[in-house]
């Protein structure tokens, strides 16, 4: 399958200005102003098919934003080649923008006062969408995203769950090969949640539209990326499956059991006593290299359990573990 996003040894920098005390000095800075470079990004290369849904995740000013920027069109790498469906997304940008759809969960697309029903007719005519196209696509992302109740509502009176299913249909009409999706749950309850996981999960399987996804929400990564990309102050630090990520990064799998006794004793050095109190321990294994049904055994051979609960690897504890 082709690469429909390619990122090839690309950098971005900013000139931060030194804002200088007092009024002489200010006056000054407007002829001799000082400044200092900060590179956002640094040297990062990655590539994307169609079809994929990539997690791109890190802290707070690693440089996620800036690269998205860049794959938009909006800012210009200092240096590097970005290729969004063959195209340079600065140069341009009027085609790049009819291949690109984007959600920001805290920056609205809608218009306040206008109706859903009038704002999707708006975003009709600002992407010239035909006719025939732009009412099955309504049609079907109404149905799909449960919207007829609210249809006719001015966006000042939506809930922030139903704001957010009305931000995903305008970023979609247009048919948009990619989906760049920025904290999209940001503030949801848990229902809304789910359902806006498996709107994704469902127009990128029939759809194959390519998804993009930053967000601190652990769990929507978990539930809707196969594979994640982590940027760390600028660098590309990880690309791969998430469960990899998760095997290499968190404790591994665990099982927390309740003996019938305290006096326990695991001797095996495939396994890891992380935690023990008086009757209770948490043990820590790699699926890789022993098996659940084996752990068990070894276990139960000597000892009589009372309750046992066998524990996934997170990705939250890997992201955790990682930056630490």
């Amino acid at each position: 399958m082709k690469n429909i996003i390619e990122v090839n040894g690309v950098s971005k920098e900013f000139k931060v200005y030194e804002r200088q005390k007092g009024f002489y000095k200010s006056i000054q800075s407007l002829f001799q102003n000082k400044y200092t470079v900060r590179r956002a990004v640094n040297d990062i290369s990655f590539n994307i098919q169609k079809g994929e849904i990539v997690g791109y995740i890190g802290a707070n000013g690693a440089g996620k934003s800036t690269t998205i920027k860049m794959l938009s069109g909006i800012l210009v790498p200092s240096s590097g080649v970005v290729t969004v469906d063959g195209r340079v997304p600065y140069e341009n940008r009027k085609e790049n923008a009819k291949q690109i759809g984007v959600v920001f969960g805290q920056r609205s697309q809608l218009y306040w006062n206008l109706p859903m029903e009038e704002t999707f007719d708006l975003y009709k005519k600002i992407y010239r969408i035909p006719d025939l196209e732009f009412k099955y696509n309504v049609n079907f992302y109404i149905e799909l995203l449960e919207m007829g109740s609210f249809l006719r509502s001015p966006v000042r009176q939506l809930s922030l769950g139903q704001r957010m299913r009305a931000e995903l249909v305008v970023a979609l009409l247009h048919n948009p090969a990619i989906l760049y999706l920025d904290e999209p749950t940001i503030g949801l309850d848990v229902v809304v949640k789910q359902k806006i996981r498996a709107f994704i999960r469902k127009i990128n399987k029939e759809k194959q539209i390519t998804v993009i996804l930053t967000t601190h929400d652990m769990d929507d990564i978990e539930q809707i990326c196969n594979r994640i990309i982590t940027i760390h102050h600028g660098e590309i630090v990880y690309d791969g499956p998430i469960n990899h990520f998760k095997n290499q990064y968190s404790l591994g799998h665990q099982v927390i059991v309740e003996f019938a006794g305290d006096d326990v004793v695991i001797d095996d050095p495939r396994l890891r006593i992380l935690e023990k109190h008086k009757n209770k321990m948490i043990i820590g294994f790699n699926k890789d290299v022993i098996k659940v049904a084996e752990v068990l055994h070894i276990i139960a051979a000597n000892h009589e359990i009372i309750d046992l609960e066998l524990k996934e690897p997170a990705i939250a504890d890997a992201v955790g573990y990682f930056y630490k």
